[in-house]
């Protein structure tokens, strides 16, 4: 029977959860006050911004116009020119005006770089210290590390904190006291930081002090990872920190901008192998890496007892407490912070040998002070896991404890962790055990095939050879858990099948923008299925786990708070700075290049407020070049604030396509096509008809004659917060119908379409598969349509893999029925992975020709968050 498209009320992709129920701490944290402290009546307007904050008789200044600093922005911070790269272009520049009597506004890359320095906004300098080892030392010549200097390169937090603050583009996603969610049902939400419990109760204790009562808290998230910028020459390595304000969403804070900023490098002492494990070596490298984040956070101290007035991002000044919050960290960075013994976990004392043994207690620094104050170092290490000769560097600063504050780590714990590091290496040692090593080489070998045959879309990266590839980043991770359940299903036991299963449902369920108490209970259910599967493997994993529903409760959702973020701001901060040196001395040359990129993007946010930075340098000319380009993204974030989602059509028409329904029709192969546009015409002049359009006479259904405009992609817009998304959770994705891709094979992408009311198999979804996308006019009425076949889903999903499994629709004569759907109708890309059993595909199998190869395919709810969301 054939498919109808649910025309009469169509509706899109079940939207994310709207909250109500908002209820904020009850002191006086959100009550702007004026510069100098005193609270303002209430509906006081924000005062006029200073002339020093852009409005003055230029604003371009230092720079003269639009074009100057356009083209500081594109040559520094967009293309990342070389200052040889940057005169080439002044000289192509100055070539260009000189025969009309113009000038250039500067003489080479030195003098463009001057003017760069001199931009008010964002100014941070960055500062070098110098750190020496102060113990005693040994009879005879001291090992070297203890006579060398060692560089603690850092800028003032505080300064950077109030830059961070007054950022105008934050305003909207900033909250401005802790609070309380609930959604329609009651449901507490965690989402934010100052959604969570931690925030809440940090602000009851700033009230209780009559000193800082009424002050808005603002929680520091500090992050710290070390990154390797390059091997080849000689094992380079750099230690940055990052800071961001609490205060602001996490979609705020997971956006390219300045939400999350570098601070500081730490030093990295280095010494021989012989020396490098010696007990006062590692307790001076630790001593130095704690007193190095004193000195870092020193600034804001002051400010965690006493109230600081501050510039907030909606124009109003507040008074403001500060105060240590979540610490993002790795593994192995968390060991160093706690100060415990590698191996144990820096949450709770249960024992390396036995992470899940019943009866662990919470970790706590309290705790850690009595055991220090009660047994001997020996026993504190082998016993309790707890450092004696290291002071965790919170020790100093008020309401802080470094056990409570370390946040989950998603990347590496859950994603690199759990999945990379056990749950592939566990089923490729159970096949090579289960079914000797020659088959379970040739099973290890057809799920890499598999892997590498999945569909192609918006932004899956795709793995020609499978899983097999040297070195994993937490991307490729990411990638592969996407496609691994279905490449493994049905070459292993059902069992592993659920337990990769559960896994991925508490990956994707943690990793929400926004989590309800509801999905705290999925999270829960999941993690015990996790455990309960688990068995049929050999070994245990996923301690760090058991952690997160508490994390959640305190801190709010994860997914704000994952290393995953340092990771990225990495490629800013130290990787591309790193390259556009001369390698000699770099540090001093990257810092430079953070400043004057920092510069850069503040006087870019302030001219965007000030709105002159609306259009494009040319604006005729910029039109056009951005027509041209639009329809080459494939996806990502997108701008502007939360919205209904919509599916539109590709801003430029198909060159090569015939006008006319019946050429069109012979064109791309499909006689069925007028057909199919008539039976459409039927059911949009006839929305009450309660005839299928499939059983009207054919000569009944409404001719047509226009003329017909093709495009080869449709753009995809929809909240999706959880996703890398816009500042206002958007995000888009571009659906794909393509003769001749890239010049090697067709692509018609798949796509959800609402077809029936949510009480259907699939929430009342069907998918389709996008053979065309195309445009006409028909009784003085546009519409935009795309032409389809048809999937299929079941009753009900796969009882093992949990997707909703779908088929192609045959007609009776063999033939896969078409059908013309309205865009409206189309809610968002979806993603088949083949349903292969247990037979092998072939080695020459590409990957292009999957979506005609099956019988039956599995809806990948693991695409992305957004889809795992609403098909659970």
């Amino acid at each position: 029977m054939q498919v109808r498209a649910w025309t009469k009320s169509a509706q899109k992709c079940p939207p994310s959860t709207f909250y109500t129920g908002l209820r904020k701490n009850p002191h006086k944290a959100r009550i702007p006050c004026d510069s100098n402290g005193r609270f303002l009546p209430p509906h006081t307007p924000p005062p006029p911004r200073a002339p020093s904050e852009g409005v003055s008789p230029n604003p371009w200044r230092p720079f003269g116009s639009r074009l100057e600093f356009d083209f500081a922005h594109y040559h520094f911070v967009e293309l990342q020119s070389s200052g040889r790269n940057i005169d080439k272009a002044l000289d192509m520049w100055a070539a260009s005006v000189m025969e009309f009597g113009g000038n250039v506004p500067w003489k080479n890359s030195a003098d463009l770089y001057r003017t760069i320095d001199a931009i008010q906004h964002g100014d941070a300098p960055w500062k070098v210290y110098q750190v020496h080892y102060q113990g005693p030392f040994p009879p005879g010549t001291p090992p070297k590390w203890m006579t060398e200097s060692y560089e603690l390169c850092m800028r003032d937090a505080r300064q950077v904190l109030h830059h961070q603050l007054s950022t105008q583009e934050f305003s909207g996603n900033i909250d401005y006291a802790p609070y309380k969610h609930q959604d329609a049902d009651g449901q507490r939400v965690w989402s934010n930081l100052m959604s969570a419990d931690w925030a809440w109760k940090q602000a009851d204790a700033i009230a209780k002090d009559r000193a800082t009562h009424g002050a808005m808290f603002v929680p520091i998230i500090a992050g710290s990872d070390k990154t390797t910028v390059s091997v080849a020459t000689g094992n380079q390595e750099y230690h940055p920190v990052y800071m961001s304000p609490g205060n602001l969403s996490n979609i705020a804070r997971r956006a390219h901008t300045n939400a999350f900023l570098p601070i500081a490098f730490l030093p990295i002492p280095k010494t021989s192998k012989k020396n490098r494990k010696a007990a006062t070596y590692q307790t001076f490298c630790r001593q130095m890496y704690h007193a190095s984040l004193s000195i870092i956070f020193e600034p804001l101290k002051p400010g965690m007892s006493a109230p600081e007035v501050i510039k907030c991002p909606d124009g109003h000044f507040r008074r403001a407490i500060y105060g240590l919050g979540p610490y993002i960290a790795d593994y192995p960075e968390q060991v160093w912070l706690a100060a415990i013994v590698q191996g144990w976990c820096p949450k709770c004392d249960a024992p390396p040998h036995d992470l899940d043994c019943k009866g662990s207690h919470r970790r706590s620094e309290r705790k850690t002070d009595f055991l220090i104050g009660a047994w001997d170092p020996g026993t504190l290490w082998t016993t309790f896991g707890v450092r004696a000769d290291v002071v965790p560097f919170t020790h100093s600063f008020p309401r802080a404890d470094i056990h409570e504050l370390l946040s989950p780590d998603l990347l590496h714990q859950v994603i690199k962790g759990t999945f990379k590091d056990h749950l592939v290496t566990w089923v490729n040692e159970y096949l090579l055990e289960e079914h000797r090593e020659a088959r379970g080489l040739d099973i290890i070998a057809d799920i890499d095939r598999r892997i590498s045959a999945v569909p192609p879309f918006p932004g899956l990266r795709r793995f020609p050879d499978g899983r097999d590839f040297k070195q994993w980043t937490g991307d490729d991770s990411k990638a592969l858990m996407k496609v691994y359940l279905g490449a493994i299903a049905g070459h292993v036991p059902d069992a592993m099948v659920k337990s990769l299963v559960a896994f991925l449902d508490f990956c994707y369920i943690a990793r929400r923008n926004a989590i309800t108490s509801e999905g705290l209970k999925q999270l829960e259910h999941a993690l015990d299925r996790f455990h309960v599967y688990r068995e049929v493997f050999v070994g245990t994993a996923g301690h760090s786990l058991k952690h997160y529903v508490r994390s959640i409760r305190l801190f709010g959702s994860p997914n704000g708070l994952c290393s995953s973020i340092t990771e990225s701001k990495h490629i800013k901060a130290v990787k591309e700075p790193w390259r556009r040196s001369n390698r000699f001395q770099a540090l001093a040359q990257m810092l430079q290049t953070n400043c004057r990129m920092d510069k850069l993007a503040a006087a870019h946010q302030v001219l965007t407020a000030l709105g002159m930075m609306d259009g494009t340098t040319s604006p005729r000319v910029g039109a056009m070049a951005a027509e041209d380009n639009m329809d080459d993204d494939d996806h990502g974030p997108a701008p502007g604030p939360k919205s209904l989602s919509s599916v539109e059509l590709a801003h430029t028409p198909a060159r090569g396509y015939p006008r006319t329904l019946r050429s069109l029709a012979i064109h791309i192969d499909q006689p069925e096509l007028p057909a199919a546009l008539r039976r459409f015409l039927y059911d949009q002049v006839n929305p009450d008809s309660d005839i299928s359009p499939a059983d009207v006479d054919i000569n009944d259904c409404p001719d047509f004659t226009g003329r017909i405009v093709v495009f080869q992609s449709a753009v995809a817009r929809f909240y999706a917060p959880s996703d890398l998304c816009g500042a206002g959770g958007m995000y888009h994705e571009r659906i794909r119908s393509h003769q001749n891709w890239k010049g090697k094979y067709p692509r018609y992408d798949t796509m959800f379409i609402k077809t029936g009311p949510d009480s259907d198999p699939m929430y009342g979804m069907t998918i389709g598969r996008a053979l065309l996308f195309f445009s006409f006019t028909f009784r003085d009425k546009h519409f935009p349509c795309v032409l389809v076949n048809w999937y299929v889903p079941g009753n009900a999903p796969d009882e093992n893999t949990g997707m909703w499994v779908v088929q192609p629709e045959f007609a009776g004569n063999g033939r896969r029925p078409l059908s013309v759907v309205h865009l409206d109708c189309v809610a968002r890309a979806a993603h088949l992975l083949p349903v292969y059993g247990t037979s092998f595909i072939p080695e020459d199998f590409q990957f292009y020709d999957s979506l005609d190869a099956f019988r039956a395919y599995f809806v990948n709810n693991v695409i992305d968050h957004h889809t795992h969301e609403f098909l659970s």
